[in-house]
């Protein structure tokens, strides 16, 4: 699709983001907020209220959690521990939710300490997600490292574990497809044998895309009932990788994802991972952010009419 706006258009949007911190007028002013969040992996540079003033000036509804200022360790920041109780306010005022509280925790581990060190960690942010009121905290399965039979059931096994803690803190655990696990038949096995109610999918698109050469009506069909919350970007091939890029210019199907999703009822947020922390050379979220949240307005109109069209 061609993209209307200039990357001067988008330094100019991103001055008055900055800019509501200190003008009420300009939040109030906000566009109609999309069901549509960004993770915090995308601007370790920026401080806890500029996050959220930035999400409500450009109609985000959701911030999801991934490390503030470069720290992955949630649970130990300040604001989530000694000042939790004004973050919470924080949110609150301006009208926002926190769609996920994402861990590092990853469930693959065949030594039994480290495995169970990976549990304690996905406890730990468990615990601040019930904390923060967010429904999800999402956990890796990882690596296939030894026999595929037995770290599909260990990863299970784990996760089961973690839904069986987190479901009386209304917490949903949710394993990313991510990793050695971004193919559906492999991530339906796994969330089969978790068998909780607790225990659900994030929906990294990218990478069922772009690592398992997926189509994404294929993978919605098979995996839908699971998704509770999805990452979206886009890239272009770059030699042996792929290079990130902004929304709408690359050959990821995003179009295509967000209308799957919006085809089966999908109730959760779409929350754009720019992965700022680990490719620092890509666009700064002030211009990455903005972008998203245009391209994903029209792409929702679209598929919300189609949808309507079908009914």
């Amino acid at each position: 699709m061609a993209i209307s706006r200039t990357r001067r258009e988008f330094l100019k949007a991103a001055a008055a983001g900055a800019a509501s911190a200190a003008c009420p007028k300009f939040l109030a002013a906000a566009p109609d907020r999309l069901p549509i969040g960004f993770s915090t992996l995308g601007c370790p540079a920026w401080e806890w209220l500029q996050i959220l003033d930035y999400a409500v000036a450009h109609g985000f509804s959701a911030v999801e959690l991934r490390g503030l200022q470069g720290n992955m360790d949630l649970p130990a920041r300040p604001e989530f521990s000694a000042q939790l109780a004004q973050s919470k306010r924080d949110i609150v005022s301006r009208g926002l939710k926190l769609a996920c509280v994402s861990s590092s925790a990853n469930l693959h581990d065949a030594d039994a300490a480290k495995h169970e060190q990976q549990l304690a960690d996905a406890r730990r942010f468990i615990d601040l997600a019930s904390s923060l009121g967010a429904p999800y905290v999402r956990v890796f399965g990882n690596k296939i490292e030894g026999p595929r039979e037995s770290v599909i059931e260990r990863v299970a096994a784990g996760l089961r574990d973690l839904g069986a803690y987190a479901g009386p803190k209304n917490v949903t655990v949710i394993i990313e497809s991510h990793g050695d696990f971004t193919d559906s038949a492999t991530l339906k096995q796994i969330l089969e044998k978790a068998g909780s109610p607790h225990v659900g999918l994030l929906w990294d698109a990218h990478h069922t895309f772009a690592a398992s050469h997926e189509d994404p009506e294929y993978t919605v069909g098979q995996l839908g009932k699971y998704i509770r919350h999805t990452h979206l970007k886009d890239s272009v091939p770059d030699g042996n990788d792929r290079k990130y890029v902004l929304t709408g210019r690359g050959d990821v199907p995003v179009r295509k994802q967000v209308e799957q999703l919006t085809r089966i009822g999908y109730k959760g947020y779409y929350s754009f991972e720019w992965e700022k922390v680990w490719h620092p050379d890509i666009e700064a979220p002030e211009v990455a952010f903005a972008e998203y949240a245009e391209v994903m307005r029209q792409y929702l109109q679209e598929a919300n009419l189609k949808r309507a069209t079908r009914s």
